[in-house]
């Protein structure tokens, strides 16, 4: 398979402004020869903030020109030219190329820097390896020396050795022959290079990066069945272009004439089926569904709750007053992101309230009590602030806040995990932090809390620095956590972190960040601002995704959910349409009784 590197002209800078556009986006030569993106056209790779180590101020690096070449022992290695956020000259990389690695296309590793000049910026970089000389050819054109040639020695820490300079009139590596047939298909591209990759690697490349399809709808039991009751237990069992299966319920009808025909069951949901209803989250709880989301209609001053028999019920069932500004002291106003935790056979509702100002927004508690009503707001506990293990404060009022708290267990111990951010003495932005808390009292951390993630990439910054809207979800044994990111604008993004497996998750090093988002403006047509997501498992065992969006750029953040799909990884796939999940044409099914 032939895959191209390329960067795209930003457009609107709410729509696909200059940090998206100046990352490294791939696409593959179809069957017609022509090359199609992709991942929505999005950047695949992103160059990493710079942080000032004393201040812990991020500062946003973009880039420009990425070349793929093959490494020596095998994988990837990709240069670019590392810019300022916008695409502006970055003091800090005059005279160098940025340098990745990568396996698999997929997953990268930032090395770092590596040095070609003492003094001017380099405006374009290629390189190849040269196995007659045992090391790679590096090809840069300057603002003032035109094109050079060079021997460069990549290491696996940052720069590595330059070994050789000449001046030359041309590049010796050459850029591809561009159609202008492929120009129209890719919007935006600004043409990097091609690279050839195995089948095996391409085949990876399009099971995690191009959205699945529904490609035929088989029964779990072939027959022959003598009667409706075998039919009981028959599933329908959706197949998907990247090789994937689904079990789904299937809904049958009364015999007619010996065929028994059905419907593969599958809840639909418009979008969005709750205006001006952001960060939802679902539970399913002794036959019923419960929802929760911040309410956006008044300002952030009341929670309502929905219950349903049925998840398709809670589009319109009715809304029951779960907890408002007014009823207890020290909640004023801002009650943000409200979520359903069970631990230790307990139900909680963790969220975030203030005493008034912003600058004062906490992570709270609310706790069921026994045998109570999730719908009656008197059965729950007053809110508790959640505190450190020596009791304090979780943040210092008017100087840091927390929110997006979110519970999940892990090997046996319960942790908490949320955002939160520091405005004084100076604005970090917003880093996802996680600790270990008391599973009888879990507003109490037993642990000190640890930062695992910061907005970093372009596309976690992009208006702000902020990632949060933290959700766990294990699966199979593998632990992954989903993220919103950037501005709560048309800009929003969700993330995903999962850490290596076995390792102790309250060191940040164990923890791996995806280096592209996994839903944005980019994912479905229509939806602007996707994030803060939450999981549900419902009764029927498919894993929902409930996230907030905007119908249109400027529109309310209001909930919206899709079936979740994992790819060939395990992971989430987020942008799987009701039309791609669960075509027309497959969603009838019929079987002939054999009776004797």
């Amino acid at each position: 398979m032939e895959i191209l590197c390329y960067t795209r002209q930003p457009k609107e800078d709410i729509i696909y402004g200059n940090r998206m556009a100046n990352s490294m986006h791939l696409a593959y030569r179809g069957e017609d020869g022509l090359f199609r993106p992709f991942h929505h056209n999005e950047g695949i790779l992103y160059a990493k903030a710079v942080e000032n180590t004393l201040s812990g101020v991020l500062d946003a690096r973009s880039m420009k020109s990425p070349w793929i070449f093959l490494m020596k022992d095998g994988g990837y290695g990709v240069a670019a030219v590392r810019t300022g956020a916008e695409g502006e000259k970055d003091p800090d990389s005059e005279g160098c190329i940025l340098f990745f690695i990568s396996e698999d296309l997929v997953h990268y590793k930032e090395i770092g820097l590596c040095r070609l000049l003492e003094s001017g910026y380099i405006d374009e970089v290629r390189c190849a390896y040269d196995g007659d000389r045992q090391s790679y050819k590096v090809c840069w054109r300057g603002e003032k020396n035109g094109w050079q040639e060079g021997l460069y020695d990549f290491g696996e820490g940052t720069g590595g050795t330059l070994c050789s300079v000449r001046k030359a009139d041309a590049p010796e590596i050459p850029a591809p022959d561009v159609l202008e047939e492929e120009l129209e298909l890719i919007e935006g591209a600004i043409w990097g290079n091609v690279v050839e990759i195995p089948a095996e690697t391409g085949d990876y490349l399009s099971k995690k990066l191009l959205v699945p399809v529904c490609v035929a709808m088989e029964l779990s039991e072939k027959g022959p069945f003598g009667s409706e009751d075998e039919l009981k237990n028959v599933k329908a069992v959706a197949v998907y272009s990247d090789g994937s299966r689904v079990e789904r319920k299937i809904d049958w009808e009364n015999p007619v004439e010996g065929i028994v025909r059905g419907k593969v069951h599958q809840e639909y949901f418009p979008a969005p089926f709750a205006e001006h209803r952001a960060d939802p989250v679902c539970m399913y709880k002794d036959g019923k569904y419960y929802f929760l989301a911040t309410n956006d209609a008044d300002d952030n001053h009341t929670l309502y709750m929905r219950c349903s028999d049925t998840l398709e019920g809670i589009i319109t069932a009715e809304e029951s007053l779960f907890l408002d500004s007014d009823t207890y002291p020290g909640i004023g106003g801002l009650l943000w992101a409200p979520e359903f935790h069970e631990i230790d056979g307990k139900l909680y509702v963790f969220h975030a309230a203030t005493a008034g100002e912003f600058y004062c927004e906490e992570s709270r508690v609310r706790r069921l009590r026994e045998g109570g009503d999730p719908m009656c707001r008197n059965d729950w506990s007053e809110p508790i602030m959640v505190v450190k293990k020596d009791g304090a404060p979780l943040c210092e009022e008017g100087k840091v806040i927390s929110l997006d708290m979110t519970t999940f267990t892990y090997e046996g111990k319960v942790y908490a995990m949320w955002s939160q951010r520091q405005f004084l003495p100076v604005d970090q932005g917003a880093w996802l932090y996680l600790a270990q808390i008391d599973e009888k009292e879990p507003w109490k951390l037993i642990s000190d809390p640890v930062c695992i993630a910061k907005p970093e990439y372009g596309w976690e910054n992009n208006h702000t620095y902020v990632v949060e809207g933290p959700f766990a979800l294990e699966r199979e044994g593998q632990l992954m956590v989903t993220y919103a990111a950037a501005a709560v604008d048309a800009t929003y993004t969700v993330g995903l972190l999962k850490p290596v497996a076995g390792s102790d998750i309250l060191e940040p090093g164990s923890w791996r960040k995806n280096n592209y988002p996994l839903m944005s403006s980019n994912s479905v047509r229509g939806e602007y601002g996707p994030g803060h997501n939450s999981y549900l498992t419902d009764e029927n065992g498919l894993v929902w995704n409930f996230y907030h969006m905007r119908s249109g750029v400027d529109g309310p953040r209001s909930s919206a959910v899709r079936r979740t799909h994992f790819d060939v990884d395990g992971e989430p796939m987020l942008d799987v349409t009701d039309e791609l999940d669960l075509p027309e044409k497959f969603r009838c099914v019929e079987v002939r009784l054999h009776t004797k």
